[in-house]
Order: C-alpha cells, then structure tokens, then sequence
C-alpha cells in the first residue's frame, strides 16, 4: 500500500490508476476519509463491501465531480437540481433514481442511488477526472469512521492500494435528502440543516 499527500502532483493519476485496476483508493472528503472505487464496475464495489465487512443490503453513496456529471449514475429531478445549486458542491447527499446500467451492489438492488459533490478539491478533480466513485466511510464497518489516514490504515491496511493524505478531518456527516418526489424529504439531517432544505420548498 502507497500514501500519498493530497497535494502531491501524483496523488490524482495514481488514484485514477488505483480505480482503473479495480483496486481500493482511501481518499479525503469534505466530511471525512472515504472508501473509494469506480461505481461502475461491480467487481470492484463488491471488493468495498467485503473489505468494509459492509452488509450486501446496504447501499453505497457514489461521487461525481458536480451537477453536469449526474447523469453518469442517475435521472435528476428539477428538485434535485434546485438543492444541488444552492449546496453543492458540499455534504449534501441526494436521493435520485438511478441509472440501469448502475451495478445491483450500489444501489443494493433497489432503483434510487445516493449522490453528492464533495466540497473538498481532492474529492471533486478525481471524480471530474476519473468519473463517479464510490463514497462510503473508510473503516470497517461498526467502527468509527476515520478522521485521519493512520486510523483509514489500522482499520483497512493493505487491502487498501492508495492512502491519499488530507490531513485531519472532523466534518459533520453530509445531509441525505430523497429527492424521487415532489417535495424534499430529509432521511439524515448532517451538515446542512434540515430545516435549510425544508425552506427551499418542492
């Protein structure tokens, strides 16, 4: 396994290397360390779920660059549009219906997917520049998530190919609002107050 600091002019085409190989990349969100790989390869997401210990009926939040690269994993309603320009890119997580061609281990069978764009830079130029990922918290799972690379590594070791250094991080949970209807409902209110969503109205 590989640490890079985020700044590192390597960090980025060796994660997008890492995702291409279907290997595992350890990334800085806006929120906290993610478990990252490419959303579009099963393999790949199932190798997530079993280095995570993740449960099979839990489905996996995915990141995209910003609002345009949407359409890679879903359909967006003019709803989902409105909250993705007043918060993103940001810890906002919406609910949308998702693409067919998503694999069953993303959206765990079902046909909505969890997208948002993260605030951090790191996060946002790979999916901009790889395509969509997936964004879920870097540790086994029923521990507690990462704030740092040394506990992402104490808990996933070398099952993980890349360590991209970001530093500390000790964000608040991204917000996860289900868009698929006319109106916002909030499913987990984090860093964007569910009351800020409410106030955007349907």
């Amino acid at each position: 396994m590989t640490t890079l600091l985020a700044d590192d002019p390597e960090a980025l085409a060796a994660a997008a290397r890492a995702m291409d190989d279907r290997a595992l990349v350890v990334l800085p969100t806006d929120t906290l360390y993610a478990l990252a790989a490419d959303a579009l390869d099963e393999d790949a997401v199932l190798e997530v779920f079993r280095v995570k210990g993740r449960a099979a009926d839990q489905a996996l939040p995915v990141c995209v660059g910003g609002f345009p690269e949407v359409g890679h994993v879903a359909t967006a309603s003019p709803l989902a549009r409105r909250l993705a320009e007043r918060w993103w890119p940001g810890p906002l997580t919406l609910v949308m219906r998702a693409k067919p061609w998503l694999p069953n281990a993303v959206t765990a069978g079902g046909d909505t997917v969890a997208v948002r764009a993260p605030g951090h830079p790191f996060a946002r130029a790979l999916a901009t520049h790889f395509g969509p990922f997936t964004v879920t918290s870097a540790n086994r799972s029923g521990q507690p998530p990462a704030a740092d690379v040394r506990a992402a590594r104490e808990q996933l070791g070398g099952a993980v190919r890349l360590y991209v250094d970001g530093g500390t991080l000790l964000g608040v949970p991204s917000t996860i609002v289900d868009c698929t209807g006319d109106t916002p409902r909030v499913l987990r209110e984090g860093a964007v107050p569910a009351a800020e969503v409410a106030a955007l109205g349907p």
